[in-house]
């Protein structure tokens, strides 16, 4: 169930031939890949350049907090402390499939300095732990809605080269699943590390916007400008 070598598998949406980008976008908690497949048509940017979407799904597991029912997710919620009952080996497991398909998509041609890896939710959270500890920068990241996993420790398994990394947090001011609270610390820690952070919020819950996907958009053409 927490197989560290698990594959993934995933959806592939590329906006034309031979794309020199990638965005990679973990979904959240009981959702799978389709979840963010609308996003794409969304993004002028995905129109200007060829761009490789892949969205991949999590492994069906039992959840603890959902009372054990079984659905996709990146790692077992254990308790209503979302930061600190953290399923270490579920996040070990899928923190190793996704630095696999990164490295995939290096070794297909798209260098690391053009590719973000995205999420939401529980996907942002795994997004952001994976992409902060890479040895080899990404483009940037995108974490929705979500917070730092072993946040405590970011100075321990941080890599220097995140330094250079542009991270998009956006969050609902009004989110009851994932605290705004959480996402802001997380934001202001990552800033305390030296890290250049577009942290913004909207007034809604546990989702994500047109005025978020907006400025997404607008994000990912600063970045690749």
């Amino acid at each position: 169930m927490n197989d560290p070598d698990q594959e993934l598998e995933y959806i592939v949406h590329d906006t034309g031939p031979d794309p020199s980008h990638a965005v990679i976008w973990l979904h959240g908690l009981g959702a799978d890949g389709h979840d963010f497949e609308p996003i794409v048509p969304q993004l002028t940017s995905a129109s200007r350049r060829p761009i490789r979407f892949i969205f991949p799904h999590a492994p069906v597991r039992p959840v603890t907090i959902n009372g054990g029912m079984a659905m996709r997710a990146w790692y077992d919620i254990l308790g209503m402390e979302i930061d600190r009952d953290q399923d270490q080996d579920g996040i070990a497991a899928s923190l190793a499939a996704v630095d696999r398909l990164l490295d995939q998509q290096i070794e297909a041609g798209i260098s690391a300095d053009s590719i973000v890896l995205a999420g939401f939710s529980q996907g942002g959270a795994i997004a952001m732990r994976c992409g902060l500890a890479r040895s080899r920068p990404l483009a940037g990241i995108i974490g929705l809605s979500c917070y730092l996993l072993d946040g405590r420790r970011l100075n321990e398994w941080m890599s220097p080269a995140a330094s250079s990394m542009p991270i998009f947090m956006g969050h609902g001011d009004q989110d009851p699943i994932v605290p705004v609270s959480l996402g802001q610390a997380s934001a202001e820690a990552l800033t305390g590390a030296g890290l250049d952070v577009r942290w913004l919020t909207w007034p809604m819950a546990h989702s994500v916007n047109l005025d978020e996907i907006r400025a997404i958009d607008q994000w990912l053409e600063d970045i690749w400008a």
